[in-house]
């Protein structure tokens, strides 16, 4: 029969590798929330960019007169994209940060294993390279300039 400190012993393990599992479960479930975050930025980019071009192509094409008030919905709509983003990006640092040192000082109690790290999320550099987009859209749309001229 096995001695009730060996049972404590597996329970013990088996409770903590629970734990470290629902972090990790707890990070997938932040980078889908970002992951949210993208799609709905990226639509409001998208069709705030695709707006301002097609009303500035009738404009140069001398279809229509004047394409002020497109362009300015369009700017609109990518600035509304870019400000989503920014607030997902620092909502998910901040949160992801916490998770960490919640996870580290639960490590250093003893009560997880650290045998596990937690990358830099690709959902993460995913939000940040369309962000970059997002300004040059912008920038491109207001000035231009750029990429997107």
């Amino acid at each position: 029969m096995a001695s009730p400190d060996l049972k404590l012993d597996a329970n013990t393990e088996l409770s903590s590798r629970r734990t470290g599992m629902s972090f990790q479960r707890t990070r997938m479930s932040a980078d889908r929330t970002l992951m949210s975050v993208i799609r709905t930025a990226l639509s409001l980019i998208g069709f705030g960019f695709t707006i301002a071009q097609v009303f500035q192509k009738l404009r140069e094409q001398d279809i229509i007169t004047k394409a002020a008030a497109p362009r300015n919905f369009g700017l609109a709509l990518v600035g509304l994209g870019i400000v989503m983003l920014v607030i997902g990006i620092v909502y998910h640092v901040q949160f992801m940060l916490g998770l960490r040192h919640l996870r580290e000082s639960m490590r250093e109690e003893g009560l997880v294993h650290g045998e596990t790290i937690f990358p830099v999320s690709f959902t993460l550099i995913t939000a940040l390279v369309l962000l970059l987009i997002g300004v040059a859209a912008i920038l491109s749309m207001a000035f231009h300039v750029g990429p997107f001229e």
